[in-house]
């Protein structure tokens, strides 16, 4: 599952570059910070749909990172990844609030699957699946088809439908999608949403009848049956 906005914490820049990297070439759109008190800044200042949190970080560690954010109730998934592998180390990151644990050494693939895992699970489905309508989207694959048609998408064409798949049947607004597919640095005032919102309309309702996707003018967009 692509689409959505990561936070990555992690003090060793080069690992943390390489992860956020890896993260992009999936689609997600990423912030780095290589400190806990950053860490701390960016997540409870920007909506995420996960973050990928060492323990061992200057100024703030990564324990007390995450007890403060469960603190202040914000329940954004987070994934512990950390050199740090005894049990204890295991029972006191997920009683801290963590939601998964990963030790390094790791390989990315099962990073991405975790965090893919975790994204289902705060949108309540289980399955890598979403079906709307004639629409069949495999979040694992990345593969799309309308009826018998396969349908090809750019990553961040993939990346908007996708996130307004797993909210179907809701509006979703441009602020919001932005702050899901792009990081700290897009331009808010861009028009880019709209053209992305135009050439998947073209790809997935131009050649049918029923018409999936849905323009609220001055509020959003919604991708429904």
């Amino acid at each position: 599952m692509s689409t959505m906005r990561l936070l990555i914490v992690e003090d060793e820049k080069t690992l943390a570059n390489l992860i956020k990297k890896g993260f992009e070439e999936e689609g997600y759109a990423v912030d780095v910070t290589y400190n806990g008190e950053d860490g701390l800044f960016f997540a409870k200042n920007n909506i995420y749909d996960a973050i990928v949190l060492d323990i061992m970080l200057p100024i703030i560690d990564g324990i007390s990172l995450l007890k403060e954010l469960r603190e202040q109730n914000i329940s954004t998934p987070v994934i512990i990844l950390t050199a740090k592998d005894s049990v204890k180390d295991k029972v006191l990151g997920l009683d801290s609030g963590s939601d998964d644990y990963l030790t390094k050494p790791f390989s990315f693939e099962e990073l991405l699957s975790r965090v893919r895992a975790l994204i289902r699970r705060r949108f309540a489905t289980s399955s890598p699946i979403i079906k709307i309508s004639d629409l069949v989207i495999d979040t694992a694959q990345k593969t799309i088809k309308r009826g018998n048609k396969r349908i090809d998408l750019s990553a961040k064409e993939y990346a908007l439908l996708e996130y307004l798949a797993l909210n179907k049947n809701k509006v979703i607004s441009r602020t919001s999608i932005i702050e899901h597919l792009y990081d700290e640095d897009f331009d808010l005032y861009s028009n880019v949403i709209d053209v992305f919102i135009n050439r998947i309309r073209n790809k997935i309702d131009k050649d049918f009848d029923k018409k999936l996707i849905h323009t609220y003018r001055g509020i959003g967009y919604s991708l429904k049956e």
